[in-house]
């Protein structure tokens, strides 16, 4: 039995992170909702905002586990996506007004080497109608309004991209880029940059840091099992840091570190770079904090420590 499977029998609250498959016509906030009925908590949140016409990985973060969102929206996304050609649309995708036609489609062979031509980083400004906030408000509610926000653009990567055609007008897109990265935005460019429009006309997120696509589970899944077994599903918060190492601290230790106290790595017998990430776990292997290598100690303000940046 896991740790959380044990937690749910005993009657406490769960903890840990879902890999959920979000479907179509839903917002991310409806689907924390809906999590929140089905494991009876409010302690629910998410990591990474899909758009309601998009589906795919949506990693749903319960418990003591929210407070690790942070770190996860910062991690590489993958995406399939339908480029529709020959117009252009106020929200970027196929689900705003039209504000431009045009009567020429480019050669596929000109889209392939469009489409590559984004590899790599570069500065994209992020399109009105997102989550993005600006000011307080979210530039898709202002964008409703009305109102045009002024934006900065923002540097994104992205690592990879192919093109394959699906008819005269429609072509399917697979990207893998790094957290920031607009997919209705990147559709519309590589249209802008072909000179006949392009607007996003489906999305779906394969992967989102560790989470997959294929290991991922749908509501009606859900819906359907018992809290024991929905809780069964709930990976660990550790999880979500497997790609940093893990310190084991003695009992003195761990208890300064859970105190938010920062720790000597001299009497740690460690060396770590300065910004460095660990998993901090106690004497049996037990994780229960992320780490970070720092500079200075209540004692020694020089002296290279091991500080507490995140307790679950």
């Amino acid at each position: 039995m896991n740790d959380t499977l044990a937690k749910a029998a005993a009657g406490t609250e769960p903890c840990g992170v879902l890999n959920l498959y979000k479907p179509q016509g839903c917002t991310s906030f409806d689907c924390v909702a809906r999590v929140r009925r089905l494991y009876s908590t409010k302690k629910v949140g998410h990591a990474g905002t899909l758009d309601p016409m998009a589906e795919g990985v949506l990693p749903i973060l319960v418990g003591k586990a929210a407070k690790a969102a942070e770190y996860l929206t910062e991690k590489d996304k993958c995406y399939e996506a339908v480029l529709r050609l020959g117009f252009c649309t106020d929200t970027q995708d196929i689900s705003g007004t039209v504000t431009k036609r045009f009567d020429r489609i480019a050669p596929p062979e000109a889209i392939y080497a469009a489409a590559q031509s984004f590899a790599g980083q570069s500065m994209q400004c992020p399109p009105m109608y997102s989550a993005l906030k600006v000011g307080g408000k979210k530039l898709c509610d202002l964008a409703r309004q009305g109102i045009t926000a002024e934006r900065t653009a923002r540097p994104i990567t992205i690592y990879s991209i192919s093109a394959t055609q699906l008819s005269q007008t429609d072509f399917s897109l697979r990207v893998h880029c790094s957290k920031g990265t607009y997919i209705r935005t990147l559709c519309e460019d590589i249209g802008n940059a072909l000179g006949c429009g392009g607007v996003m006309a489906a999305l779906r997120r394969t992967q989102s840091g560790p989470f997959s696509e294929r290991e991922s589970i749908c509501f009606e899944a859900l819906e359907a099992m018992s809290p024991a077994q929905r809780c069964a599903l709930l990976l660990p918060t550790e999880h979500l840091f497997l790609q940093y190492p893990a310190v084991r601290l003695p009992a003195f230790f761990e208890r300064l570190c859970r105190a938010g106290l920062a720790v000597s790595l001299k009497k740690l017998g460690l060396a770590l770079p300065n910004g460095a990430y660990v998993r901090l776990c106690d004497a049996s292997g037990s994780f229960f904090a992320l780490g970070q290598a720092v500079v200075g100690t209540n004692e020694d303000p020089e002296a290279p420590a091991l500080k507490p940046c995140k307790q679950f």
